[in-house]
């Protein structure tokens, strides 16, 4: 079936199209959110909310670019929003601390989804390593490198979900990989 007629059924809310779409995209989506959030039941959340998204906004989408690239785009800020409202909590958790009225915060690994398929390393510490230092990059960066080195995704692909230049992606991925080299470089000489 043509993208534009499949994307119409969708727009007509057909119940076919939409198990179409969440058979051809889940593992795809999940993928990509797991890359960002390395926890398997959060990213099941996630891509559980970027289909209802989908589904919710499909009558506003263009045509501007393919319907895999704006999955991808829901998918990725979907993630980040995610990010960002644990890192909310956090500093929440933290000023609680400050405060004299703490909460107890679980110590436990976050770092639960080792077996990524874009993460082939045989060490679980080393994996958390580095998923840790991922995190730990600017927003930009983290997205930039995550969808290239994790999710396998090429530059052209980047630049139409990001919406950036084909430059400042080969920019912001060359500072990404500075940066990562540097952090990993660092943590392994502690260890030593």
């Amino acid at each position: 079936m043509e993208e534009k007629q499949f994307i119409k059924q969708l727009i007509e809310g057909k119940q076919s199209a939409f198990s179409k779409l969440v058979d051809a995209y889940q593992q795809k989506v999940f993928s990509t959110c797991i890359s960002f959030v390395p926890n398997k039941e959060d990213a099941e959340d996630i891509a559980q909310e970027v289909f209802l998204e989908i589904f919710k906004s499909i009558s506003k989408f263009k045509g501007d670019s393919k319907l895999s690239t704006w999955i991808y785009r829901i998918a990725t800020n979907k993630s980040l929003e995610f990010i960002r409202k644990k890192n909310t909590k956090k500093r929440f958790a933290f000023m609680q601390t400050i405060m004299g009225t703490e909460i107890p915060l679980d110590k436990t690994s976050y770092f639960t989804e080792f077996n990524h398929p874009g993460i082939l390393l045989e060490n679980k510490e080393k994996s958390a390593t580095i998923f840790k230092a991922i995190h730990t990059l600017p927003e930009s960066q983290k997205i930039v490198f995550t969808l290239a080195k994790i999710d396998g995704k090429s530059y052209q692909e980047i630049v139409e979900i990001t919406g950036k230049s084909l430059s400042s992606v080969e920019s912001v991925m060359f500072r990404a990989k500075k940066s990562l080299k540097e952090k990993l470089e660092n943590f392994y000489k502690n260890e030593t």
